[in-house]
């Protein structure tokens, strides 16, 4: 992550004394929590008394789950994601859900097996004996509790940190090595404490101290989050609501508490049940409900009154919580409202559901300061690092660790726009990364002229001596006869560059990498492209030259997966490449045209391809888009399906007629086997009855 005289650095310039504050409230829940449930009695702690999803003995206070996971931030969090964590928990369908050594059993035997193991987890920590821990199988299935658990009772062997995954960066952050492993999230937190305890620059910091200072720092979670606009119900009537009481609530009622859905698909079927016309687009329901739920303290968020008019903005402030006392809207999250940037909007929005992504760059509009005209401009120009999207700095990461990337995906899912996107970033141009089509475009063009980033496109006859070196035409010869001059070829001129300057990152992009050769194209240079052999020479096999890939080169291939699977590659190729997946993204086509919610048709698609296909062949978002923006009209639509989307699955049917039938249903002439063809103004009233029944979400 960073070296050891960043990590001293930024140490020294910690400022501890800015978590007294919270470390206090911290040892505040610590003592809740074992005034509520001392050591010595969970030996006989009933079933009613843990589990989320049980109604708890009156005057008895939340259960153990509940304090855990919601009611003590300050401690450490484990809120969010799947209630699986709890490793036992009664789900809103009146079942118990239980991890994978307890499932057949009884509930209350089940229980006394997980209560008994931790009473031994106790025992063991008690007795200083931390490899027993590993023994305990049933404890293994909710590592964020059972940490969180022992660091609240025996706060002396153990730090406030409990995600394995982040326990593992920090581990190799102190280590000066890559993550290692997959110990058990107790294991690795006691590795973390020990070489904490070992580092001169944490002597006498408290234990909070150290989680806040990882945490600010190294932070191993996303740069950038999702913005969610999220309406207070139905043209914001519960707005008044929700800014006095500092929270923004939702809908969906019966589905209860939704800390108690382990997965989206879960939380589907609970949908489908209560709502079954919405059943087309629920899965994209499901997952916007999850992400309210997970929202965390500092996400922002967006009010909205309707398409046009900006409520306030807001800061999340605390936990999800379900209020079923209420009698409507019981989903709550806590949030810091900033009315000051309420306005109305020059151009509508597609925000005709409860829930829509918000684009950073119009977040960065509503939230930035108004010009004062009274006041004297500062000259001073003013730069801030651009925070880039969560998908760009993954590929950022995946060329960091491994070098080279291929991102892999349906058609149309924007594996190009996100390659390119990922070079300009490169390229120190982020800035345009939210701008217009059109001036990304124009960067784009300037940033391929230039000398550090080249793009190509490989096809059947695309060789080694175009990409690395061979003899060709020469078309300046004037003598009699075919003449030949050696060429280098495109990768050779740019590791050429590279090399001559070695503190600038350059960057070869591939499209449609799988159309090639591959073992052909690269020859011998595929072992070079290891980063632990960069700089390593080689002869060429036509001019004898001596050659190496510096190893400030990067390479990002794309490739459809509807044209051939990965499998498919060579497996020296495979080896060499991180792949990412680049999947189609309802959230990017949020909006609608006539009645017809165009996320909720897409995935509904997508999953009729899925099934009678393969995921391989669904279609990606950009097949609903036009210049950067979800298709709008009703025309626009039509073209789109007409001319696009069904000559592309019947293509993938190969003259099938009954399998075309299969995905498009009613919009299949059952006599002929072709596609009905329709006006505009009907097209979208026939999509929306075959694939979301016409129901739009309801708190728009």
């Amino acid at each position: 992550m960073t070296n050891g005289v960043d990590l001293r650095t930024a140490a020294a310039e910690f400022d501890r004394a800015a978590v007294a504050d919270v470390e206090a409230a911290a040892e505040d829940e610590r003592k809740q929590v074992l005034s509520r449930f001392p050591l010595e009695e969970w030996a006989e702690l009933p079933l009613e008394r843990y589990a989320l999803g049980q109604a708890a003995p009156p005057g008895s206070g939340p259960t153990y789950c509940r304090l855990l996971e919601f009611l003590t931030p300050s401690l450490g969090s484990i809120r969010g994601g799947s209630a699986a964590k709890h490793i036992m928990y009664h789900h809103v369908s009146g079942e118990w859900r239980l991890a994978a050594p307890l499932r057949g059993m009884d509930p209350q035997d089940a229980w006394a097996e997980l209560r008994g193991q931790f009473v031994r987890a106790f025992d063991a920590v008690g007795a200083g004996d931390f490899g027993a821990l590993d023994d305990l199988e049933v404890l293994r299935y909710g590592p964020t509790l059972v940490t969180k658990t022992l660091a609240t009772y025996f706060p002396e062997h153990f730090l406030p940190i409990y995600a394995g995954e982040h326990l593992r960066r920090f581990v190799a952050l102190l280590l000066g090595d890559s993550p290692q492993g997959d110990a058990p999230a107790w294991r690795s937190n006691r590795r973390l404490l020990k070489l904490v305890r070992a580092h001169s620059e944490f002597e006498g910091w408290t234990r909070h101290e150290v989680m806040h200072f990882l945490y600010e720092h190294f932070d191993p979670r996303p740069r950038q989050r999702t913005i969610w606009k999220i309406a207070p119900g139905e043209r914001g009537r519960l707005w008044e609501e929700c800014r006095a009481g500092g929270v923004i609530r939702v809908g969906w009622d019966q589905l209860g508490d939704l800390g108690l859905y382990q997965s989206d698909t879960d939380l589907k079927q609970a949908l489908d049940a209560n709502w079954p016309r919405r059943s087309g687009g629920s899965l994209t329901l499901a997952r916007r409900l999850l992400a309210f739920r997970d929202l965390e303290e500092g996400d922002r968020v967006v009010a909205n009154r309707g398409v046009d008019e900006v409520l306030a903005t807001g800061t999340v402030s605390g936990s999800y919580r379900f209020e079923p006392e209420r009698p409507e809207f019981q989903h709550v999250v806590p949030v810091e409202w900033e009315l000051s940037h309420a306005q109305r909007l020059s151009e509508p929005k597609q925000w005709r559901s409860t829930f829509a992504k918000v684009d950073p760059a119009f977040f960065a509009e509503l939230t930035a300061p108004q010009a004062d005209s009274a006041a004297v401009a500062d000259p001073t120009p003013q730069t801030t690092p651009v925070a880039l999207p969560e998908d760009v700095q993954a590929v950022l990461d995946a060329l960091e660790r491994k070098g080279q990337v291929i991102l892999h995906g349906p058609p149309g899912t924007g594996k190009t726009r996100l390659a390119l996107g990922a070079a300009l970033a490169l390229d120190g141009r982020a800035d345009v990364l939210g701008a217009d089509v059109r001036q990304r475009a124009e960067a784009q063009a300037e940033m391929l002229h230039g000398d550090r980033v080249r793009m190509v496109t490989f096809h059947p006859s695309y060789g080694y001596e175009d990409f690395v070196e061979g003899f060709k035409p020469d078309l300046s010869a004037t003598g009699p006869g075919l003449t030949l001059a050696r060429t280098d070829g495109l990768f050779h001129d740019l590791c050429s560059r590279a090399a001559a300057h070695p503190d600038q990152t350059f960057l070869l992009v591939v499209d449609e990498i799988n159309r090639g050769d591959l073992p052909r194209i690269f020859g011998e240079l595929i072992t070079l492209l290891e980063l632990d052999k960069r700089n390593l020479p080689v002869a060429l096999p036509v001019s004898k030259r001596r050659f190496s890939v510096p190893p400030n080169v990067r390479v990002i291939g794309t490739m459809n997966t509807a044209d051939r699977s990965i499998s498919h590659l060579d497996a020296a190729v495979r080896r060499r490449f991180a792949f990412l997946p680049v999947g189609p993204d309802p959230d990017a086509i949020s909006g609608t045209v006539g009645p017809l919610d165009l996320a909720a048709f897409f995935e509904s698609l997508n999953t009729r391809i899925a099934r009678h296909l393969d995921a391989d062949h669904q279609i990606g978002h950009a097949y609903l888009m036009r210049d950067g923006e979800p298709i709008a009209t009703e025309e626009d639509l039509a073209a789109a399906f007409h001319h696009e989307v069904i000559p592309l699955l019947e293509d993938y049917c190969l003259g099938r007629a009954d399998l075309l039938h299969r995905i498009l249903g009613g919009l299949v002439d059952a006599e002929t086997g072709r596609p009905l063809l329709m006006p505009p103004q009907d097209l979208a009233d026939a999509l929306a009855t075959e694939f979301t029944s016409g129901v739009l979400g309801p708190d728009a």
